[in-house]
């Protein structure tokens, strides 16, 4: 008899052994310094092993959200360490000489040497910090979380950011859900910092520098859904890429990173269903700029790409109806609507299963109509604060942090 453990209890008890390995090499150590210390007379043995930045990326696709912050501490000439759980993570190829770029490792194996890590300052975008695998470490002083999308800092699985120190972010709203938050949990509140949004700026200006003309002569039409049983494919799936087809346009269908790991039998059969052909591709480019760039109207579901496109790139967008579940979201302890669903209807034309057979004339008003670009300046103006100074203000922050840190041993 071969015995089963389901994943969920896996996890609970990788999470056990991590604690309890953890204390057991903290016991061990305390142990030693304390030897020491006794050996060398009473006499303080400096540690010089602490790293004063760290950055750790769980998965290759945030290189466009820490590539310019790296850039930027690299122009500075500040010693950081960027730690990545992708084998293939595009920093790994780059040429630094003050940042140091490091693999440590997929899932446990990486949480497990974050827990013991020794650094001033640990930046991420990886949410539920304390709350799952990846623990606080003792010997880190401050933990600074970043998101990676223009949107509600709400739509983390519950407690996703309640034990970071700081959140840079680039919207007042967001700054308010927080507090609230804080608020209903009884927590002290955390550092707050309005810093804009770094890869959006960048790649506003990769589109203001490109000179690359695409043939508007065609339209295309990107499809990026959202992955989960929520997401378009699961909920039109055939039917809106029959009727998309149907239009003549050259359609683009890029999944969700994580949908080929979670969705990965419906999407194995859809691409089977649907092969590519000279009006058919799917895509799945680490970088999504040439598409979106490409591209003359966006249809998903609740994805943050619709800000990056909206935003960035000034196009309509096609939303689908949605039946999102708030009760796993942190947005489930506060009573008013998430921004993004507040926000949606002034950006674009919501899709019902009525309009599917109908897709081509929806497509060719909202590429047509002017009703919408009011809306995207409004949300621009709420979601993405100091524009083109994300990056420079994000790198002041933490390396203040690390230098008042430092001082004040």
């Amino acid at each position: 008899m071969i015995l089963y453990i389901d994943p969920g209890t896996g996890s609970m008890l990788f999470t056990i052994l991590l604690g309890i390995l953890g204390a057991a090499f903290y016991f061990i150590r305390d142990i030693i310094v304390k030897i020491k210390f006794r050996i060398s007379g009473g006499k303080a043995d400096t540690d010089d092993s602490k790293l004063p930045i760290v950055i750790f990326s769980d998965h290759k696709r945030y290189w466009n959200v820490f590539g310019p912050i790296c850039d930027e501490l690299e122009k500075r000439e500040q010693k950081a360490v960027f730690m990545t759980a992708s084998e293939d993570d595009p920093a790994l190829d780059t040429d630094y000489k003050y940042v140091e770029t490091m693999f440590i490792g997929e899932g446990n194996k990486a949480f497990s040497k974050l827990n013991m890590l020794k650094a001033y300052v640990v930046l991420s975008t990886t949410p539920s910090l304390d709350v799952f695998q990846w623990k606080r470490s003792r010997d880190v002083d401050f933990y600074v979380h970043i998101p990676h999308a223009a949107s509600d800092i709400t739509a983390y699985r519950m407690f996703g950011i309640d034990y970071y120190d700081a959140i840079l972010l680039s919207g007042k709203y967001q700054g308010e859900q927080i507090r609230k938050l804080e608020s209903l949990r009884g927590e002290e509140p955390k550092e707050i910092e309005y810093v804009g949004i770094p890869f959006m700026d960048e790649m506003k200006k990769r589109l203001d520098s490109s000179s690359e003309k695409h043939d508007k002569s065609e339209k295309t039409v990107l499809l990026a859904p959202s992955w989960g049983k929520s997401g378009i494919l699961y909920k039109y799936g055939k039917k809106l890429i029959d009727a998309l087809i149907g239009t003549g346009y050259n359609i683009v269908i890029r999944p969700h990173p994580q949908s080929y790991t979670s969705d990965k039998d419906m999407l194995e059969a859809l691409m089977k269903a649907y092969p590519e052909n000279d009006h058919l591709s799917w895509n799945k480019d680490n970088d999504n700029f040439d598409i979106l760039n490409k591209s003359d109207i966006l249809i998903s579901d609740f994805s943050g790409v619709f800000f990056d496109y909206t935003l960035v790139f000034d196009k309509p967008i096609i939303y689908t109806e949605y039946e999102f579940d708030k009760s796993p979201y942190d947005s489930a302890w506060l009573d008013e609507e998430m921004w993004t669903f507040e926000v949606l209807p002034t950006l674009g034309r919501k899709l019902s299963m009525d309009d599917i057979d109908n897709i081509k004339e929806v497509i060719d008003s909202c590429i047509d109509s002017e009703e919408y670009k009011s809306g995207r300046d409004k949300a621009r103006e709420e979601t993405w604060m100091y524009q083109g100074q994300g990056t420079t203000r994000t790198v002041d922050y933490i390396i203040n942090k690390y230098r008042s840190l430092k001082e004040g041993e």
